[in-house]
């Protein structure tokens, strides 16, 4: 436990940059390791990036041992060609999937007894990370494969992340064109007891797509700070959104506030991403009363109606450039397609949901880059047993 303890203080004192630095020395005094690399997972989830050596290509997340322990999120041993072994430890916060740690050790004995450990200084890698971020530049352009244009950098600091956990639920989400995305967009927000999700369909092209989508999220996370219900969180955002754009641009958002004791929720449909429940091993659409998106007309008022969510449920949310995507031969995706990709992807994470199905799409629309912001956010609900722990298995 002291070679645990030093390695959490080296990382705890480390300067914001150097958090791979002051680990790697540790790593090598303390446990033996060889070799220590922090691989970052792009915006993309294609690549693993690698984030201090230039001469270390990227690893593919689909195909290679270090995309294993990341897909997996289990730590996954590989037999060097000189027969020394490479630990691939994932580094995750909550959830919230942000690389790989792969640490080569002397011999199987070292990695037998290093493992459980080294995997816990991974964990706390993760956390200094997310904290590091607010001071350094350095991870967030290790993520980078390409470079992000302006409207996708305002988008992609807006999110809360791409995947969070808890006992309750599990969620995932994707953006693409993941370095060009412009308006669409997803939020969340979790207290003790209730889970709001906020899922976007952003109107328009490029930087004032994005402006407007900011508007918007930011006016909505006020009015959720403030404490106030989510009709009135829209009623609110809606205003914002008028009293700035005056009609002439407007925002459609799917709006759900969970208690995560009893799985009922208020929901504010102002617009036009959709969803779908996989329940029971059938897939079907679920609709709510339209309401006018924000800020199309001045002081709307929004009603919150009831949804129920079960034990075993998968939700699954898009945006129109999924759902509404055309193939070369001018056929939309639609719900008949988004049923099966949902029911080929039952068996995977809700993490991974989203890239699995948009990887299914990009088959669908016959060339890589989509022409429309395409969103897809995958909510696995476990419940909360009345003895306070999660809910039993899942019924997918």
């Amino acid at each position: 436990m002291k070679r645990l303890h030093a390695a959490e203080r080296a990382l705890r004192t480390a300067a914001p940059h150097a958090l791979l630095d002051a680990v790697r020395v540790v790593l090598i005094e303390q446990y033996g390791a060889e070799d220590v690399e922090l691989f970052m997972a792009d915006y993309g989830l294609t690549v693993l990036q690698p984030l201090s050596s230039p001469a270390l290509r990227p690893l593919s997340v689909h195909n290679s041992p270090a995309g294993r322990a990341f897909g997996s999120q289990k730590p996954y041993c590989e037999e060097g060609r000189d027969g020394r072994p490479r630990l691939h430890l994932p580094v995750t916060v909550r959830g919230d999937r942000l690389g790989v740690l792969s640490v080569t050790l002397s011999g199987s004995e070292a990695v037998r007894r290093s493992e459980p450990e080294l995997a816990e200084i991974a964990e706390v890698l993760g956390h200094e990370l997310v904290v590091a971020e607010r001071d350094t530049d350095v991870y967030l352009q290790a993520r980078r494969k390409d470079r992000l244009t302006l409207a996708a950098e305002m988008q992609w600091q807006l999110l809360p992340g791409r995947s969070c956990s808890r006992p309750e639920y599990e969620l995932g989400a994707q953006l693409e064109p993941a370095y060009a995305i412009f308006g669409d967009n997803f939020d969340w927000s979790a207290t003790a007891d209730h889970l709001m999700l906020y899922v976007t369909n952003g109107m328009g092209e490029g930087i004032e797509a994005s402006l407007l989508t900011n508007l918007a999220i930011n006016a909505l996370r006020n009015a959720r700070r403030a404490g106030i219900s989510i009709a009135d969180q829209a009623a609110l955002a809606d205003q914002a959104v008028y009293a700035h754009y005056q009609g002439r641009c407007y925002l459609s958002v799917l709006m759900f506030d969970f208690d995560l004791a009893t799985g009922r929720a208020g929901v504010v449909d102002a617009g036009s991403p959709q969803l779908l429940r996989l329940r029971d091993g059938a897939v079907e659409r679920v609709t709510f009363d339209a309401q006018l998106p924000l800020g199309m007309f001045e002081e709307t008022d929004y009603v919150a109606q009831d949804f129920q969510v079960e034990p075993g449920d998968r939700l699954v949310f898009v945006s129109d450039g999924v759902h509404a995507v055309a193939s070369p031969k001018g056929e939309a995706y639609g719900d008949a397609a988004l049923a099966r990709a949902i029911q080929a992807t039952r068996l995977l994470p809700a993490a991974e949901v989203p890239r699995a199905i948009l990887r299914e799409l990009t088959g669908h629309r016959g060339k890589q880059v989509p022409d429309d912001d395409a969103l897809v956010v995958c909510l696995d609900w476990r419940g909360r047993n009345p003895g306070g722990g999660p809910a039993p298995a899942s019924r997918m």
